[in-house]
């Protein structure tokens, strides 16, 4: 089965591949991943690199007895094995490479988001390979995106990719555990992520990275919700990339959305954390959901949790447990509570100031159900 042609891709290389016996970067799966760079390279097809690995690499230089980690210990092996991971990617190739160390909240924050999109086609631009990563160094678990698979997803959004190549340990999605049912079948292309694909996910065999196959099916939902074919296949097998290079299907294939998302509404879903909810009343739904309308005050019913103004919050009915959208606040939480339920005017009159007409903006609004 022939793969969709690209343009510009996102490769995810995980733990497993860069340090695979916590001794320090090994080459002895990332010759054949740099061999596929490179003839990309040739042929005018731009590559992004998302490498795990940075903690892995660095166990060899501090020396820790337990398996256990601490977070500080951690964050030092993370420090140096950055280093030494940017080095062995530097020396694969005859062109430039740039490192991006990322946070989740430089992800959250839009205006940091717009600014390492530019940096990353710039890069593109002229030539240089983009290696990015999540800055583990820094990181607090609060700014963490947690795993590389959803941050290539992330990743692949921020370039317009056109494709994403996610590097697993196993040869992609099978419909059973393929290391405990011999029978197991590898499912060649999923047409539409469901929660029957999501049943088949099973844990990782590595146990040096943060991601197993439900975090690669996550990715795969944020990046065909974009327009973005993505692809899970085995890393550790020299074939694998080849076959790519053929324009073959050597995992599964995620096909992308027919009708993807706009960058600006994908940011909203899936980059966003919510961090508080609001409840609304049956005519506010009807409003938002059928006439596309922006929230006011005076649907609102309640508020839930501790938010500021910018903050992205979830929608919900007062009737009901499921969100029905997800959007940028420009209110507090606080402030909402005392104009909940207002017409605007009275909040005028009641305040002594013109309000904010709009509590979420249509422009920042994301309906899930339609998404």
């Amino acid at each position: 089965m022939k793969a969709p042609s690209w343009r510009r891709a996102v490769l995810k290389v995980g733990s497993a591949l860069i340090a695979p016996d916590e001794t320090g970067v090994s080459t002895k799966y990332l010759l054949p991943i740099a061999r596929f760079i490179n003839e990309c390279h040739e042929r005018g097809q731009e590559v992004v690199l998302v490498s795990s690995g940075s903690v892995a690499a660095g166990r060899k230089h501090i020396h820790f007895e337990h398996k256990k980690v601490p977070v500080a210990v951690r964050k030092a092996m993370s420090a140096v094995g950055q280093n030494e991971m940017m080095g062995y990617w530097s020396r694969f190739f005859d062109f430039p490479c740039a490192q991006l160390l990322m946070t989740h909240s430089d992800l959250r924050d839009r205006a940091r988001y717009v600014s390492i999109k530019n940096t990353l086609n710039r890069l593109l631009e002229h030539n240089i390979l983009p290696v990015v990563n999540e800055n583990d160094a820094l990181a607090t678990d609060e700014m963490k995106v947690g795993d590389n698979d959803n941050l290539s997803a992330m990743v692949a959004t921020l370039v317009d990719a056109d494709a994403l190549f996610i590097c697993s340990d196993i040869d992609g999605l099978f419909d059973a555990d393929p290391n405990l049912n011999p029978d197991a079948k590898k499912i060649p292309v999923v047409e539409q992520i469901d929660e029957s694909i999501y049943s088949l996910a099973g844990g990782s065999v590595s146990d040096v990275g943060t991601g197993g196959m439900r975090t690669k099916i996550e990715a795969a939902e944020k990046a065909t919700s974009h327009g973005i074919d993505t692809y899970i296949v085995n890393g550790r097998k020299g074939e694998t990339f080849e076959s790519l290079l053929q324009g073959e299907i050597p995992g599964t294939l995620f096909r992308r959305q027919s009708d993807p998302i706009s960058n600006k509404k994908h940011w909203l879903r899936h980059t966003l954390v919510a961090q508080g909810e609001i409840l609304i009343d049956d005519g506010a739904e009807k409003a938002l959901v059928e006439n596309g309308a922006s929230l006011l005050s005076s649907g609102i019913v309640d508020v839930q949790g501790d938010f500021d103004r910018g903050d992205a919050v979830l929608v919900r009915s007062a009737n009901d447990t499921d969100a029905i959208a997800k959007g940028i606040c420009q209110y507090s939480s606080h402030e909402l509570m005392h104009i909940k339920g207002q017409q605007t005017e009275d909040i005028a009159e009641q305040f002594g100031y013109s309000p904010i007409t709009e509590v979420i903006h249509r422009d920042d609004l994301m309906i899930l159900e339609d998404s």
